[in-house]
């Protein structure tokens, strides 16, 4: 406990004088992470470029050896300070070595000159987030009775009530701090097992996907310590008869989008058909090992060594929603990806397949 018995810190009001608060955000070596510090600058707008390269002790996070530990930060992205608001900022990284070289743990890299490649195909995603509240222990879910365990799965999802909800302030919270960051959430809701919930993160095209998601997973974990709550993006956190966590994604081209959209869509879902093992390879941070917890063919799952598609099918590796199915046109959803997937390894493997051809 921080000792102030959850009243206000009362030094936050204090003047700043000319100067800003910018928050360093990176992820570390387990891909799953993140690690953050601060630094003073001078008060001004800032883009990524003008912010100053900044280093860490790499070998402190799993990104170097103690005998040449020091990592870069290179800021790629900047967003306002939901925490300490006025001009202060978010600044997200990429980690490179000292030789200037992509950290090896730096997926954004490869990402990039990707997304980059098929630019003129505008390829828009959007994510759905789940993740599972916790305890301050970290172990037992939060709210969930001490001894025992709640009623069965079915009341939950988008419940309403204090007997099928818990956590609703951390929502609500981080929904208006993504909002006052600018991180483009579009909606949240409360999910199938109680205590765990989803929040969606776009549509952004490109690299912004990976950027507003990991900010967002950012904020989330911040803003929980103020509840002395921990966030856990594991995909299967609780064994059993429980639904386990996801990042739904959902993709779209410029092609798709368009009237006869659905013709490229089916295209695309036949290009994933083909390359199974190379996106479940990347869909999460152990190679797939996480996503066999998870992808069992049960709880909404399809499983993890079989490759399906169907309209408004949630057992499916594919889904096509209804509305496109009606429209003819729109994006469809790729349900594999696990809730601690590194979004920039989920995006890259994607446009990969379906934009390059690789």
């Amino acid at each position: 406990m921080d000792g102030l018995d959850g009243l206000a810190n009362p030094f936050l009001d204090l003047p700043q004088g000319p100067n800003i608060m910018a928050m360093y955000i990176w992820i570390d070596g387990t891909g799953q992470g993140m690690r953050c510090k601060t630094r003073t600058l001078p008060n001004k707008k800032y883009t990524p470029d003008e912010l100053p390269i900044w280093n860490f002790d790499g070998s402190s996070t799993g990104q170097a050896d103690g005998d040449n530990s020091d990592v870069y930060l290179k800021p790629v992205a900047v967003f306002r300070d939901p925490f300490r608001r006025g001009d202060n900022i978010l600044v997200l990284c990429e980690t490179y070595s000292y030789e200037m070289v992509p950290n090896s743990t730096n997926k954004r890299a490869a990402c990039v000159k990707n997304m980059e490649r098929c630019a003129d195909q505008h390829p828009w995603f959007g994510i759905e987030q789940e993740y599972t509240m916790f305890d301050y222990t970290g172990k037992h879910p939060y709210g969930w009775p001490k001894n025992g365990y709640p009623g069965p799965q079915g009341p939950y999802y988008c419940g309403a009530g204090s007997d099928k909800v818990k956590g609703r302030k951390i929502v609500e919270g981080h929904y208006r701090a993504c909002l006052y960051a600018g991180v483009k959430i579009a909606g949240s809701n409360a999910e199938v097992m109680p205590s765990q919930w989803e929040y969606q993160v776009g549509p952004c095209e490109g690299i912004s996907m990976g950027d507003h998601l990991w900010v967002s997973r950012w904020i989330l974990c911040r803003l929980a310590e103020e509840f002395n709550v921990v966030i856990s993006f594991d995909p299967k956190p609780i064994p059993g008869d429980w639904n386990g966590a996801g990042c739904h994604t959902n993709i779209s081209t410029e092609a798709m989008r368009q009237d006869g959209g659905y013709d490229k869509i089916i295209e695309a879902i036949k290009l994933m058909e083909k390359k199974p093992l190379e996106h479940i390879m990347e869909y999460d941070p152990t190679g797939g090992d996480d996503n066999r917890r998870r992808l069992t063919g049960q709880h909404e799952t399809a499983s993890i060594d079989e490759f399906s598609y169907g309209v408004a099918h949630r057992g499916a590796s594919i889904r096509i929603p209804r509305q496109v199915d009606n429209d003819k046109k729109g994006y469809f959803e790729d349900r594999r990806p696990s809730s601690n997937a590194d979004p920039y390894s989920v995006t890259n493997r994607i446009v990969m397949t379906i934009c390059l051809g690789e």
